[in-house]
């Protein structure tokens, strides 16, 4: 399989609910089309953002086909494929293709740490259950668990897995991967927000983002910026946009984020349990750095 043209920026889109937790699948097409029309190159459907394991297995088609409904051909659409076990990963894997999904975003299977060997089986399951392209989603600090590089280098030899979000903390993971593994049958893309510049700056085609979601033009800009080689206005860029981008970093940015993109008008920062909506300090903390990136966004 060749290479998707998986490059650019794509947010890790949110999903909408109603004052009940209900889906709320109108406002989440309409949060879907905004960031298209702003720009973005691609979309995460059902990443950690989009609240993947808070949705009952009937709700994650029906958000994947409004999201391929709203999109119409536009960019990419790739979905997480975020399960508690191999077998349901494998069946959500095959209706995404019957979906019309472009890709999959593969996490290791939730709760359990597993061994090298494990983890490789169950990538290798997934990746057989559909001819969809798959972009592996490597989080250490969420997920516990590394895909070390050689297991990647094995990862590499399947045909259908094309790609790595990598969220490691340490940029010195872009190198070590691109010097390990061909670059043409595996693609690197910055995952983690607060270390996106140096990502693309060292490899990555692309960047799966969080907060996009507040700030999309800006998030163009700086991918943009970067291909040009005009790596002032990245800085610049960066430097206003970091302290939005650690957000994505903390354990609470699911709702930090969803906060943002209610400040910024455009979406509700309504999260299902386990996670509630951010209060006390820590709100308004978050509420005013979002108020004061917006009155001192950069001209672009």
């Amino acid at each position: 399989m060749s290479l998707p043209n998986w490059r650019g920026v794509f947010p890790a889109v949110t999903t909408q609910f109603n004052e009940d937790l209900s889906i709320n699948l109108a406002e989440t097409q309409r949060v879907i089309d905004g960031l298209i029309r702003d720009g973005v190159h691609g979309l995460i459907i059902m990443g950690t953002v989009g609240e993947n394991n808070s949705l009952e297995p009937e709700e994650k088609r029906q958000v994947l086909a409004a999201a391929k409904e709203v999109t119409a051909g536009r960019v990419p659409v790739i979905t997480g494929v975020s399960e508690l076990t191999t077998p349901r990963a494998v069946a959500y894997a095959k209706d995404a293709e019957k979906i019309g999904a472009d890709g999959l975003m593969l996490l290791p299977a939730m709760v359990y740490v597993p061994t090298e060997e494990e983890l490789f089986r169950h990538f290798a399951a997934v990746a057989g259950a559909s001819a969809l392209p798959i972009m592996l989603y490597n989080n250490p600090p969420a997920y516990r668990v590394d895909i070390s590089v050689p297991l990647l280098q094995r990862l590499a030899e399947i045909p259908t897995i094309v790609a790595l979000k990598e969220s490691a903390p340490d940029t010195r993971r872009f190198t070590d991967l691109a010097n390990a593994i061909d670059e043409t049958k595996m693609m690197l893309m910055a995952g983690l927000d607060d270390v996106a510049l140096e990502g693309l700056l060292l490899g990555a085609k692309g960047w799966i983002s969080g907060l996009t979601n507040a700030f999309p033009k800006e998030s163009v800009a700086l991918y943009d910026a970067v291909v040009a080689g005009d790596l002032a206005k990245a800085r610049a860029i960066y430097r206003w946009f970091l302290p939005l981008l650690h957000l994505d970093a903390r354990h609470d940015l699911v709702q930090s984020i969803k906060l943002a993109e209610q400040v910024m008008g455009r979406g509700s920062e309504r999260v299902r349990p386990p996670r509630y909506i951010l209060e006390g300090q820590t709100r308004a903390d978050v509420i005013a750095m979002v108020e004061k990136a917006a009155a001192t966004r950069p001209s672009l």
